[in-house]
């Protein structure tokens, strides 16, 4: 079995975190998903599950942060291009996300933007040049 990632957000309001995540490039599985979740495939190994505050709250005794004020976790995703990197930056603000919630980082062989999703969770997508890593070897 491949290893994989499943990532357990809680969101306000399932139906607009649904439409952002599907905006962005993420695919709904309706196998795993109904009223109270929406599991969200970025790849054959990665998969957010958004989970409204009452159903997500079932599986931890903390209290629910608030990512607009404080801040667990940053999500990179890997793009094929600096317009691929673009792209979902722009797809994020128009479906109630924020665009460049950081300054942008162009460092030539790697290129990096941010954004915020509708519940204030931070996404890096970034595009490297990975020849110039190993020594013009893709």
């Amino acid at each position: 079995m491949p290893k994989m990632l499943f990532v357990n957000l809680p969101v306000r309001d399932l139906a607009a975190a649904t439409r952002f995540y599907q905006a962005i490039g993420f695919e709904k599985n309706a196998q795993f998903s109904n009223e109270q979740a929406s599991s969200m495939v970025w790849s054959d190994a990665i998969t957010f599950q958004l989970m409204v505050h009452d159903y997500y709250a079932t599986f931890t005794t903390k209290p629910i942060a608030d990512a607009h004020q404080t801040s667990a976790a940053l999500f990179a995703l890997s793009r094929d291009s600096r317009q691929d990197v673009d792209a979902i930056v722009e797809a994020a603000a128009k479906s109630g996300g924020k665009a460049d919630v950081r300054e942008a980082q162009d460092l030539g062989f790697m290129y990096i933007r941010t954004f915020a999703d509708p519940d204030g969770n931070v996404f890096e997508p970034a595009w490297m040049d990975m020849s110039s890593m190993t020594g013009g070897q893709a």
